[in-house]
């Protein structure tokens, strides 16, 4: 009878935890079996692993080989596993040296021909390797993308049989290229919009503070295109945010060659992406849109046309910065400090304010259409702007506004003042920041207290309030909030559809 062990990994969220792959080959019928909670994936992997020894002139032993996955009660899945059951086989076999093994972990997918092939997770399992004092055996492709764990040897193999002269010292792997940081993608420039004044500024605040957005107007006004401007405002990510959101992208199979992700993701789902697609979930349990915009944009264009289960799905992510998938055998976390920007017709038709081209259920259409939008979630939303659509002489005489790059400019700087504000281990921007280590002018408060009570904030809607307000105040580059301030703040602060119906018709 013998015995063989190889290092590999699980996931859960971001986090890879550890799993042992014991194979024991011992006499008996023939047979190739895997235990330890395997999914699909896992148990077709026998076959795979078999075909790969096949194409190298290897074949199985004609004993029982049986594969333990440990601990046996956590669910495995994916197909990264081929790659340790194959080396585990090998060192059972005698073919491979089981100390020099014991020193690594693995993970690959296999084809029948033996080449190993791209599989998600590399990056958390690199940094959970060199956090046990392991290295790591990976595809080929994926060394770049391991190499950002930092100090670890990493076998980067095309094939098995590489990884096999490696071990018997016939060949030698040399180490994978460093990784290389992403380019990120090119954003249209804010400085082709004629006009739109309240919201170009609205978006600049949205960019500063990393708050909350949603663009009411008909169609054709220009919300989709203010939207698309918002990233190219936005800083590149700290090195330990670039670190986060990579981590994701690699669980989702998206870290496209190994490049660490520098700049804030933009993500738009389509009105009929599901609940699982935005939120996260299936089968798998992987990451949803909320988590790939992990320190980004989340766009939702059409807002009332996405499910209402989907859109309330939202709200415990928008408050707490994490989701959570909850399944029977395990319960999934990933991160999701997202900033929501939506955007709206004001009613189906979409010309609730033209008399000319509204529908004969004006305005009672319109309150139904924003009705879909419950108040909960509407009053996590920051910021709320109408866009008054320009017409033909102001699109051909108005000037170009700022572009992209002075806005930017004036965030960043506005950033800059919010980690100085926050510290090094505190919220990094006024959307998640407390109010209590905001300073404000007494007639500030006075003013906000007033205005409060006559409006019937919430509790949440004070405190968001609160914090739009400090981001104009780092705008303006005052350390304490002023009254004007506070005035802007509740400019933007939504309401109920009936009332902002009542007042357009005033």
């Amino acid at each position: 009878m013998s015995i063989a062990r190889v290092n590999s990994f699980a996931f859960a969220g971001i986090d890879a935890q550890r799993v042992e792959v014991q194979v024991q080959i011992a006499t008996g019928l023939p047979n190739f079996l895997v235990v330890g909670l395997p999914d699909k994936a896992v148990g077709e992997a026998r076959e795979r692993v078999r075909a790969a020894l096949t194409a190298m002139g290897l074949a199985l032993p004609p004993k029982r080989v049986l594969v333990n996955l440990a601990p046996a009660d956590m669910q495995k899945e994916g197909s990264h596993f081929d790659l340790p059951i194959a080396l585990a086989v090998l060192a059972a076999m005698d073919i491979l040296p089981r100390e020099e093994l014991a020193e690594f972990a693995a993970l690959g997918e296999l084809s029948l021909d033996g080449r190993i092939n791209q599989v998600a997770g590399v990056l958390p399992a690199a940094i959970a390797a060199a956090g046990r004092g392991l290295g790591l055996i990976c595809p080929e492709s994926q060394g770049s993308e391991a190499s950002w764990a930092g100090d670890l040897t990493v076998l980067a193999a095309p094939d098995l049989l590489c990884l096999i002269n490696h071990f018997r010292g016939t060949q030698l792997l040399s180490a994978p290229p460093p990784g290389q940081l992403g380019t990120g993608t090119k954003y249209a420039d804010l400085g082709d919009i004629r006009g739109l004044d309240s919201g170009r500024r609205v978006l600049e605040i949205a960019a500063a503070g990393a708050h909350n957005l949603l663009l009411i107007g008909p169609p054709g006004g220009g919300k989709s295109m203010l939207a698309a401007r918002l990233p190219g405002l936005l800083p590149d990510l700290t090195p330990r945010e670039a670190l986060e959101v990579s981590m994701v992208h690699s669980v989702a199979g998206m870290l496209s060659d190994g490049r660490l992700v520098t700049r804030p993701p933009f993500r738009e789902p389509h009105h009929s992406a599901s609940q699982a697609a935005i939120a996260g979930g299936g089968n798998r349990a992987k990451p949803g849109e909320v988590s790939l915009a992990h320190r980004g944009v989340l766009f939702l264009d059409e807002m009332p046309e996405f499910p209402r289960a989907t859109l309330e799905a939202l709200r415990q992510p928008m408050e707490a910065g994490h989701t959570t998938v909850s399944r029977a055998a395990a319960h999934v976390t990933y991160p999701a400090r997202f900033q929501l920007v939506g955007a709206m017709n004001p009613c189906r038709c979409g010309y609730l304010d033209d008399a000319g081209r509204a529908c004969g259920r004006a305005p009672r259409c319109g309150e139904d259409y924003q009705s879909k939008l419950s108040g909960p979630l509407l009053d996590r939303m920051d910021l709320v702007i109408d866009i008054i659509p320009l017409n033909a002489y102001d699109l051909t005489w108005l000037p170009l506004g700022e572009s992209s790059a002075q806005v930017a400019a004036r965030v960043a700087e506005a950033r800059a003042r919010q980690r100085h504000r926050g510290g090094a281990d505190g919220p990094w921007t006024n959307a998640e920041a407390s109010p209590d280590i905001f300073l404000i002018d007494d007639k500030a408060r006075d003013f906000l207290e007033m205005a409060a009570t006559k409006l019937r904030l919430s509790a949440r809607g004070f405190t968001r309030s609160l914090r739009v307000a400090r981001s104009i105040a780092d705008l303006d580059r005052q350390d304490n909030i002023q009254q004007q301030h506070i005035a802007e703040a509740l400019r933007y602060r939504h309401r109920m559809p009936k009332q902002a119906t009542l007042q357009r018709q005033a």
